[in-house]
C-alpha cells in the first residue's frame, strides 16, 4: 500500500444513524370494516418503532392480531385489559412502557394517553400522571388523546372551556414538557358531519429527549377510517462519532505531509491501554495536519493572485521590450507558482463539490438534463 493509500484509509470514519418514530392513533373501534387493513398498511409505510393505539373498544387483543399489525413476530406489547407479552405500568387512562430508543443509550418513558371526558375524572387523571412523572426524573414522551385544548384557536365550532385549558396548561409547564409542533394540518379531530375542528391529539416531551433528538416533528397523517388523524412523530439525527480530520487529496501529493504523519503517530504517549494510546495517536494527527495546512495553503488564495499578477505583469513587459535571461527565468517561475496554486486549488474545489453533492443532491440536474436533451435534439434535425 503507498503512502497516499495509506493516508486514505487512517481518515475513516463511522457513521451511525439513530430516530425516533412514533405512531398514534385513536381508531374508535377496532372491528370497523377496513380497519385493520389500514393499520397495517400505515406500520408498513411508516416503519415505526412503538405504536399507540386509543380506543381499541376491544376486551382483549390476541397475539396473532398484534403480529399481522406490525408484519413481524419481533415485538412486544401492553393493553389495559391484560398483561399482554411486556413489562409496563397502567393508570386509569394511561399505558406506561420504559426501554431504550433504538440507536439511543438511555431509558425513555412513552405513555399511551387516553384522557377521559368527564371534569372530575380530568383532573384526576392529570394529577395521577403529574404524580408519576415526578417520581420518575426520566424522558418522557407522552402521545395520544387528551380530549382537551390548550387555547381557543385549537377549537372551530366547539365549546372552549378555559378553566380546563388553563388547568392542562398548568399541568404541561408543572412537569416540564414541550408539545411537538405539527405538520400538514391544525386540527387532528373533525366530526363525522365536518363541521367541528378541535386539536385534541398531540405528543409532549420533556426536555431531555428535546436535547437528544432537536429535530422532533409530528406529521399529522390522513384520518381515512377514523374521525381522528394519527399522529406521526418522528426525527433522524446524524452522529458522525468524533470530529473527522479533513484532508484534501492535493495534501498528498505533497511532499511533506507523510512526514508530518508518520511524525505525530509515532509520539509518545502517557497511557497503556491500546485503545487510549490509538486515541491519542488520531488526535495528534490531526492537530499536527491542521496546523501543516494552515502554514502551507492557509493563504493559498493570495499566493496564487500574486503569482498570476506578476507572471501578467512580466508577459506585458516582455512584449513592451526584450528581456534579458534572468528576467525570463523570474517570468517562467511566476507562471509555474500561478499555476501550481491554480491546480491545488482547483482540487480543493472539485473535492469539496463532491462532498456537497453527495450530502446535499445534485439540485440543478432536472436544468442540465433539459440543456442536454434540447441539444440533442437540435443536433439530429
Amino acid at each position: 500500500m503507498g503512502r497516499a493509500e495509506a493516508l486514505r484509509s487512517l481518515f475513516r470514519f463511522r457513521l451511525v444513524l439513530f430516530s425516533m418514530i412514533i405512531l398514534s392513533v385513536n381508531i374508535r373501534g377496532l372491528k370497523k370494516k377496513g380497519m385493520v387493513g389500514w393499520l397495517h398498511s400505515l406500520c408498513a409505510t411508516h416503519h415505526p418503532y412503538i405504536l399507540a393505539l386509543q380506543e381499541t373498544m376491544c376486551e382483549e387483543i390476541a397475539d396473532r392480531f398484534v403480529e399481522f399489525l406490525w408484519g413481524s413476530p419481533n415485538f412486544r406489547y401492553i393493553q389495559k385489559s391484560a398483561n399482554g407479552r411486556s413489562g409496563g405500568g397502567e393508570g386509569e387512562f394511561f399505558l406506561a412502557v420504559k426501554g431504550k430508543i433504538k440507536g439511543d443509550s438511555q431509558d425513555t418513558i412513552v405513555v399511551n394517553v387516553y384522557e377521559p371526558h368527564e371534569d372530575i375524572k380530568k383532573r384526576l387523571f392529570l394529577e395521577s400522571l403529574e404524580n408519576l412523572m415526578n417520581y420518575d426524573n426520566e424522558s418522557w414522551v407522552l402521545c395520544g388523546d387528551f380530549n382537551e385544548v390548550r387555547n381557543i384557536d385549537e377549537r372551530k365550532n366547539c365549546e372552549f372551556n378555559l378553566r380546563r385549558a388553563n388547568r392542562f396548561n398548568n399541568f404541561i409547564a408543572n412537569s416540564g414538557l414541550l408539545e411537538v409542533p405539527l405538520i400538514g394540518k391544525k386540527f387532528t379531530r373533525i366530526c363525522d358531519n365536518g363541521k367541528k375542528f378541535s386539536k385534541l391529539d398531540r405528543f409532549l416531551v420533556s426536555n431531555s429527549v428535546i436535547n437528544r433528538w432537536p429535530e422532533l416533528l409530528v406529521m399529522v397523517l390522513d384520518r381515512k377510517l377514523s374521525d381522528h388523524c394519527p399522529l406521526l412523530l418522528r426525527s433522524k439525527a446524524l452522529d458522525y462519532g468524533p470530529k473527522p480530520v479533513k484532508i484534501f487529496d492535493s495534501w498528498l501529493n505533497h511532499p511533506g505531509a507523510a512526514d508530518i504523519v508518520s511524525e505525530a503517530w509515532n509520539g509518545q504517549f502517557n497511557s497503556r491501554r491500546p485503545d487510549i494510546v490509538f486515541q491519542l495517536k488520531l488526535k495528534n494527527v490531526k492537530m499536527a495536519l491542521k496546523n501543516w495546512s494552515k502554514l502551507q495553503f492557509g493563504e493559498l488564495d493570495s499566493e496564487l493572485e500574486s503569482a498570476k499578477t506578476e507572471a501578467c505583469n512580466w508577459e506585458q513587459i516582455a512584449n513592451d521590450r526584450d528581456i534579458d535571461e534572468s528576467e525570463r527565468v523570474k517570468w517562467l517561475e511566476a507562471r509555474r507558482r500561478w499555476l501550481e496554486k491554480d491546480r491545488i486549488k482547483a482540487c480543493m474545489l472539485k473535492q469539496k463539490s463532491r462532498i456537497k453533492w453527495a450530502t446535499e443532491g445534485e439540485e440543478n440536474s432536472k436544468y442540465f438534463h433539459s440543456l442536454i436533451k434540447r441539444r440533442n435534439n437540435k443536433n439530429s434535425i
